[in-house]
């Protein structure tokens, strides 16, 4: 009888440390989920670069890296994609936003974040953001085929970007105000 109940406590005690450890990564996703964008405002600056992204056109974008108090921001999403498709990027991303263009201004973009690996993407339209050729962002597939009807280009979604697509080189040449 005492083999028995020996048993009994070994499961109990797999079952505890279980649920334990489920609840634990339920507390990850929500911490996730619960990550809001931070809104940019005439001082903020792109990570990469430094230029201030209230004064150029274009979606701009934001990374929140676990240990991070604030996220990284990028003046680009050209530079956002090559950034996150980057072999060498290591570091642990909690939540990446995109401006949605569906919703924002193109010349003067606020607000309108939407979480970048569920947006649509135009590749090689005629509209230009901080450093020349850009991405548009847009959180509604209907809205980036839109834009693309409009202004040129290929509608991909997140997924299909790969990193040869998001080239950096010689984009700082296309910006007269650098």
């Amino acid at each position: 009888m005492i083999r028995y109940s020996k048993f009994f406590r070994s499961l109990l005690a797999l079952a505890v440390l279980g649920s334990a450890l489920a609840l634990s990564g339920c507390d990850k996703a929500a911490e996730s989920a619960s990550i809001a964008p931070v809104e940019i405002d005439r001082s903020t600056s792109c990570d990469l670069d430094g230029m201030l992204l209230s004064d150029y056109p274009g979606p701009k974008a934001q990374i929140h890296y676990d240990g991070q108090a604030q996220p990284a921001f990028f003046c680009d999403t050209t530079e956002l994609l090559n950034t996150l498709l980057a072999g060498e990027q290591v570091r642990a991303i909690r939540a990446v936003y995109v401006q949605d263009m569906g919703e924002a201004d193109w010349d003067h973009p606020e607000g309108h974040w939407t979480d970048a690996r569920s947006a649509f993407y135009v590749f090689g339209s005629q509209r230009h953001g901080s450093m020349g050729p850009t991405v548009g962002s847009f959180a509604k597939e209907a809205d980036a085929q839109r834009f693309a009807a409009d202004n040129g280009g290929k509608v991909l979604p997140f997924a299909a970007i790969k990193p040869d697509m998001v080239d950096l080189s010689g984009g700082a040449k296309h910006d007269s105000r650098m």
